[in-house]
């Protein structure tokens, strides 16, 4: 990978990557009711006569499923053979931007159109070095623009298949420190609730206008749309409302498998969390939990988290 590559890769900024795509279903109401039911969301925005989509749908209208999109451009394609043939075989999506222009509403056919934006330089990662490649999706109804995804990936090598060190260079990564977790966004939206994790508090936000109880945390109320609010402290008991099991991609402090669960709060709020200490295979929607906060990475405790393990008797054998 050297400066000729990125240069190779600059010139297909602006080229399209999916051209005259379209969503596989109208916006509709059952795909809104589960979405709704997932999230824990019952903003009556959402429901009945008059309803409109939840905005953060807008990726879920476009996307191609299993079998992918058939519009995808060979602009797209060879900037992707590109990366390969350098070594960049392995992709992770990093983040998303999206911004709304009109809400969308049962019946809406969208049609969307792909670029690609940007391709970074080259960047080293705790993952492999390799690019970062910025896509943004327009999406219509009609002709009219009713919102914009960015979504960025990073097409890279993976450390595994760097070269054999050398004696020294072995010498120096004995030095180093056990892979670190990835550490949270912390953002003056959430930073209350890291706050409270430090301190071993669970805290959901609740609006002082409605007193309905949010997590994740956010700026404003979604029910009465009150930018006011103060906290409740969580008791730590719940169930496990869903949950997945990751085998792959293996990543840097973690040891797949591992069960990741949606954890429903006694307080009615859901949360996403490690499921410790069972089994990963043990792990049942229904099942009940408690909470624990967990230091990680050092003796020191610099990074504080909250688990959820099975109350005491409800491990199925």
């Amino acid at each position: 990978m050297n400066d000729e590559l990125h240069a190779r890769l600059k010139a297909y900024e602006g080229r399209p990557a999916a051209v005259a795509g379209t969503g596989r279903d109208p916006v509709n109401a059952p795909m809104i009711r589960h979405w709704c039911e997932a999230t824990g969301d019952r903003n009556p925005a959402y429901t009945g006569p008059g309803a409109i989509a939840p905005p953060t749908m807008l990726q879920a209208w476009i996307m191609g499923g299993l079998s992918g999109h058939e519009g995808r451009a060979q602009a797209y394609d060879e900037l992707l053979s590109l990366l390969d043939e350098a070594g960049c075989t392995s992709v992770v999506a990093t983040d998303c931007e999206q911004e709304y222009l009109r809400p969308l509403r049962p019946g809406d056919e969208v049609a969307f159109d792909t670029v690609i934006e940007s391709v970074s330089q080259r960047k080293t990662t705790k993952l492999g070095t390799g690019y970062f490649v910025t896509t943004r999706t327009d999406v219509r109804v009609a002709e009219e623009l009713v919102g914009t995804h960015r979504f960025r990936i990073l097409k890279y090598a993976p450390r595994t298949h760097a070269p054999t060190p050398t004696g020294r260079e072995e010498k120096a990564q004995g030095r180093q420190e056990a892979p670190r977790r990835p550490r949270p966004v912390v953002n003056r939206d959430n930073a209350g609730f890291w706050e409270g994790v430090r301190r071993h508090r669970l805290l959901v936000q609740r609006c002082t206008g409605c007193d309905t109880l949010r997590f994740p945390w956010l700026p404003g109320c979604n029910a009465c749309g009150s930018p006011e609010w103060d906290t409740l402290e969580a008791d730590g008991e719940g169930t496990v409302f869903s949950y997945v099991v990751m085998h792959h991609p293996p990543f840097p402090a973690f040891s797949p498998p591992y069960a990741i669960g949606l954890i429903e709060l006694a307080e009615g709020v859901r949360i996403i969390s490690n499921v410790v200490d069972v089994p990963y295979d043990k792990v049942r929607i229904g099942m009940p939990v408690e909470l624990e906060f967990r230091s990680y990475d050092d003796e020191g405790g610099e990074l504080v988290l909250p688990v959820f393990r099975p109350r005491a008797g409800e491990v199925a054998a």
